[in-house]
């Protein structure tokens, strides 16, 4: 017997105030947590380098880079070797990736992260070779070498193993060393800029504002929602990394946006606070079909001269449950939202085709972001 379900939801919404002030309160943070300075930033690296020390847990000999790569460094150590007589078992070739911090000079210190890119099963008690860790413009940056912490392990074997996490990404801390200036000399800019995480006019004004108060200058404006300039000239500051730790420093009030997220892969909805609602009427019912259908079978009688046959017997039944209603004011709140289509007994999925359905009607005064 086969069976098949169908559920159909239906959705009736009525919106009878379209117009609604949100009732949002600013409140205060620091400029440092909310915008960063333009320029000083990390930038990524990356570098192709080989693990050595393997306990037979490496690339196999099909894997042809890791043994042109292993020939390639010990010719470069005046060994020399056929190729095709290289045996990996103990080596395995990496990617290794790091991130180079802002102001970082020649001897800071960086952790890599180094993954397989071969068929290594393990790179458990491996050990990475020097490896230079270039930028996106090909330059070299820093260099990367030491013994791999493993954050799982691999053991067993065909038909019978055990794995936990992943044994084939490895850390090394502190293992990169930064071989290249890459510090900003903030003493020769005329001009500094800071950028704000989410673009918003309101919290631009008012961080240059309370800049301007902090300094007791007119040295800082807002060009956009995102950036706002300051001219260490007009400020009296010579040492600009004393105006950029006064700047961060300052309480500025930040307006936030209101905004419900939805994940329709996992059902989650998260909603802030300050979400309103205008008036709507929610109408939700549901409609459930049902479809089986057995199979019996045909035996013809003796002597007939007939064949046996399947024949498929269908039943359908239908429910249809009567609809449920929620009728919220207006300036309604999140939890009396959830509240009554829980009392509704919506679930997650059903709330965020509401959630949808009521965004499209124009009574909810917020982003709807569906991730």
């Amino acid at each position: 017997m086969s069976m098949r379900t169908y559920s159909v939801t239906v959705l009736l919404l009525v919106s009878t105030t379209l117009s609604l002030a949100l009732d949002t309160e600013p409140r205060k943070v620091a400029v440092r947590d909310i915008a960063t300075v333009e320029g000083v930033r990390e930038n990524p690296l990356v570098g192709y380098g080989i693990v050595v020390g393997l306990n037979g847990t490496g690339d196999r000999r099909q894997t042809m880079f890791t043994i042109q790569t292993l020939a390639n460094a010990l010719q470069r150590m005046g060994v020399q070797i056929p190729t095709a007589t290289a045996r990996v078992n103990n080596v395995a070739a990496v990617f290794v990736t790091a991130s180079l911090p802002a102001f970082a000079r020649p001897g800071t210190h960086l952790d890599v992260t180094v993954s397989s890119i071969g068929d290594a099963k393990s790179l458990e008690g491996g050990l990475l070779l020097l490896t230079p860790l270039y930028g996106a413009d090909g330059t070299i940056y820093a260099a990367a070498q030491g013994p791999l912490t493993i954050g799982g392990y691999s053991a067993g074997g065909t038909g019978n193993s055990k794995q936990v996490n992943h044994p084939t990404v490895g850390r090394i801390p502190a293992g990169g060393l930064v071989e290249r200036d890459t510090a900003i000399d903030l003493q020769k800019l005329d001009r500094i800029a800071l950028m704000l995480s989410e673009a918003n006019f309101s919290t631009a004004s008012d961080i240059a504002s309370a800049v301007n108060q902090e300094l007791g200058k007119q040295a800082a404006r807002a060009i956009d929602a995102r950036r706002i300039e300051m001219i260490p000239e007009l400020a009296g500051e010579s040492n600009l990394a004393n105006l950029l730790a006064r700047v961060e420093g300052t309480q500025v009030l930040v307006h936030p946006r209101a905004r419900v997220i939805v994940n329709e892969r996992t059902g989650t909805i998260v909603m802030g606070r300050e979400v309103k609602l205008g008036a709507v009427s929610i109408l939700h019912g549901s409609l459930s079909i049902e479809i089986a259908t057995e199979y019996a079978v045909s035996q013809p009688s003796s002597m007939s001269h007939g064949q046996t046959t399947t024949v498929a017997q269908p039943d359908i039944r239908s429910e249809e449950k009567p609809a449920r209603r929620v009728e919220l004011n207006q300036g309604a709140t999140v939890e009396q939202l959830v509240s009554g289509l829980q009392n509704i007994g919506a679930t997650a999925r059903d709330v965020i085709a509401i959630l949808q359905a009521i965004k499209a009607a124009g009574a909810l005064e917020a982003d709807l972001e569906v991730i």
